[in-house]
């Protein structure tokens, strides 16, 4: 049986402002490293034997304060990146929806059918994220890992870990700092939990529209 604690960065910036990060290495705020250090006392009780997370330095920040409980070192890992939305980093939600209408209304209803100007399709991501975890699963049998990614990633892998097609992505809420767990038991995944921000009350946050 192994574990798998999948875990979204800490708040940025660009989540409040509604900005397409992708690969752009935007910082967690000083909301966001709260939250990070709340996400990772709330997982200090557990056994975790490795944590692995995007490179970016969200991901790494927030990875690093898991790991502080635990006192192993944090492997990067390329395949957890976030999407690239290519021509859309760096530009607001509003200036996408006014610059690439059709597009963007496609994002919205049919997720799975687009494929960014110049960046990837959730098809890509899921096809990346899956063939690393399946090699975690055969380094790590009978252990407990966490991964720690982006929105993007993270609702591709929910979807591909419930056996969902693409196309429910938009059914899949990820919040800043949020933890989701499923176990690959009997050779099939079994979630616990998903979406799990209790430990961010105590800032009484309210959250991002999924974004």
């Amino acid at each position: 049986m192994t574990k798998v604690y999948l875990v979204r960065h800490g708040q940025t910036a660009w989540n409040l402002e509604e900005v397409f990060r992708g690969r752009m290495d935007i910082p967690l705020d000083d909301t966001g490293k709260k939250e990070v250090h709340l996400a990772g006392e709330a997982l200090k009780d557990e056994t975790i034997h490795a944590i692995y997370s995007s490179p970016l330095s969200r991901s790494m920040e927030t990875a690093e304060n898991i790991a502080k409980f635990q006192n192993i070192e944090v492997t990067p890992l390329e395949a957890i990146i976030d999407i690239s939305y290519g021509d859309w980093e760096g530009v607001s939600l509003d200036q996408v929806r006014k610059k690439y209408p059709d597009l963007f209304t496609l994002w919205l209803r049919e997720p799975h059918k687009v494929h960014f100007p110049n960046g990837e399709s959730l098809e890509e991501v899921r096809t990346r994220t899956m063939a690393a975890i399946n090699k975690l699963l055969e380094k790590h049998k009978n252990e407990n890992i966490a991964l720690v990614a982006h929105r993007v990633p993270n609702k591709v892998i929910c979807c591909s870990l419930l056996g969902i097609e693409n196309s429910n992505f938009w059914r899949i809420q990820q919040d800043t700092a949020s933890t989701n767990l499923f176990t690959y038991k009997d050779d099939q995944w079994i979630i616990s939990y998903l979406n799990d921000t209790s430990y961010l009350k105590v800032l009484g946050k309210l959250a991002l529209a999924d974004f």
